[in-house]
């Protein structure tokens, strides 16, 4: 058993610290939101997150998990302060480090024996040297700083921190190093590696993951819109390249482009990293700009096929998070649909399972929102697929004709077998495939 701090109670410290309770550790959760710290305390999880609320629940009433505003209370027992938090983009794409050397400097005052301090948040190389130096400006006892990337996947980061693929600790201290390996002694039973490393490569491991999925995204989206111009099935091409061992099946489907807390950031980051280098990602600019581009690239063939006016069409739109699973709408693709539909013109109602009050916060009353997906559909003269949630996937097509004004579809996310929509009579417009009904 470990006494853990876990500072910060966004969406990584809340998995953390409830995932690091669930294997009988004492866990002090820490934030300066006074009224989301008593919410939390009441039992109240503020995120949407699958399997996350009975595991918060139950280490809650076990007494293994607590919430605090008070660092030094927070930290006071613990043995190993995880770091988790934000590093939003600045405008030059940087992430910005203040929140954590901030909180590094309030804990170099309030050491008073040795613990690790963990880097969790996504931070550019060298984040652990200056978290290192911000803290030894005051600190009077030894200490310790590590780096070990989060690797959770929302909508499965319960299942992901729970079971990792491969846990990595950068750390130069021997006695962090054995420290960290007995906190995640328990995660990794089945045999998934703990990989050690210094700490300016785990930093930097992240980032490069990251990278490296989101332009893999990005080239299959390059590669569907190609497939249109040249009357290519980008399911069939997806399949053949997946096959590949060395490509693998994963990450290949197209769509509307990605989206969410991690890929943008981390990419815009790791660009801006390297101009402080002088060294240019060639390839990173290219997606990037690829990835801005894709996220309205229905936009203009609905244009197209309202004749170039929208104004005053109905467009129901169906998924609002970024991805599945999640109330996240973080660079979500649908927010640019919305924003190009709405300047064109258009009216727009929408219904997502989770993110709808998320939306309702940044776009208020300038879409209406439905109770259901099919209530979205009322006299609709288009739809608008953008998140690929499982209960879109089957749909009563005989109700959709009912309540639709136009059998129109345009998904983004290619959910629909292309067959089965054109003998229901729809036209239908995906990414990277033929066009059905026109």
């Amino acid at each position: 058993m470990k006494k853990i701090a876990v500072v910060g109670t966004g969406y990584v410290g809340l998995v953390t610290g409830t995932c690091f309770a669930e294997t009988g550790n004492q866990v002090v959760c820490i934030d300066i939101d006074a009224n989301k710290v008593e919410r939390m305390s009441n039992g109240e999880v503020p995120i949407y997150e699958p399997h996350l609320d009975v595991l918060f629940e139950r280490n809650l009433k076990a007494g293994r998990l607590r919430f605090t505003t008070d660092l030094k209370e927070g930290i006071q027992d613990a043995e190993i302060v995880f770091l988790a938090l934000p590093t939003p983009p600045g405008e030059d794409g940087s992430a910005d480090l203040s929140y954590i050397l901030g909180v590094g400097e309030q804990i170099g005052k309030l050491l008073t024996d040795y613990k690790v301090i963990v880097d969790k948040s996504t931070v550019p190389v060298g984040t652990s040297e200056k978290v290192r130096a911000v803290i030894s400006k005051s600190a009077k006892v030894d200490f310790d700083v590590a780096s070990n990337p989060e690797f959770l996947r929302e909508g499965f980061a319960v299942e992901d921190f729970l079971k990792p693929e491969r846990v990595i600790i950068g750390t130069s201290s021997e006695k962090a190093k054995k420290i960290m390996g007995e906190l995640y002694q328990p995660f990794v039973r089945q045999g998934n590696p703990i990989i050690y490393m210094d700490e300016k490569s785990a930093e930097l491991t992240k980032y490069a993951a990251n990278s490296f999925l989101a332009m893999k995204i990005t080239f299959m989206n390059e590669i569907a819109n190609f497939c249109e111009l040249v009357g290519a099935d980008v399911d069939s091409v997806r399949i053949g390249m997946g096959s590949d061992s060395r490509i693998g099946k994963r990450f290949l489907f197209p769509g509307i482009g990605y989206g969410g807390s991690c890929f943008p950031k981390d990419v815009q980051a790791l660009v801006k990293s390297g101009k402080e280098e002088n060294f240019n990602f060639q390839i990173l600019e290219s997606v990037m700009q690829i990835n801005e581009d894709q996220k309205t690239v229905l936009l203009p063939k609905m244009k197209d096929y309202f004749k170039g006016d929208l104004s005053n069409k109905k467009i129901a739109l169906w998924g609002l998070a970024f991805k599945p699973n999640t109330d996240d709408i973080r660079e979500a693709p649908a927010l640019y649909m919305i924003e190009g539909l709405l300047n064109a013109g258009a009216k727009i109602t929408a219904f997502d399972p989770e993110a709808m009050n998320n939306v309702k916060n940044i776009v208020g009353d300038k879409i209406n929102y439905a109770e259901n997906e099919y209530e979205a559909l009322e006299g609709a003269d288009a739809l608008l697929i953008c998140t690929e949630w499982g209960i879109f996937r089957n749909p009563d097509f005989n109700r959709m004709k009912e309540l639709m004004k136009k059998k129109v579809i345009f998904d983004g996310r290619n959910l629909f077998d292309t067959a089965i929509v054109a003998k229901n009579g729809f036209y239908y417009q995906s990414i990277g495939r033929e066009i059905v009904g026109k």
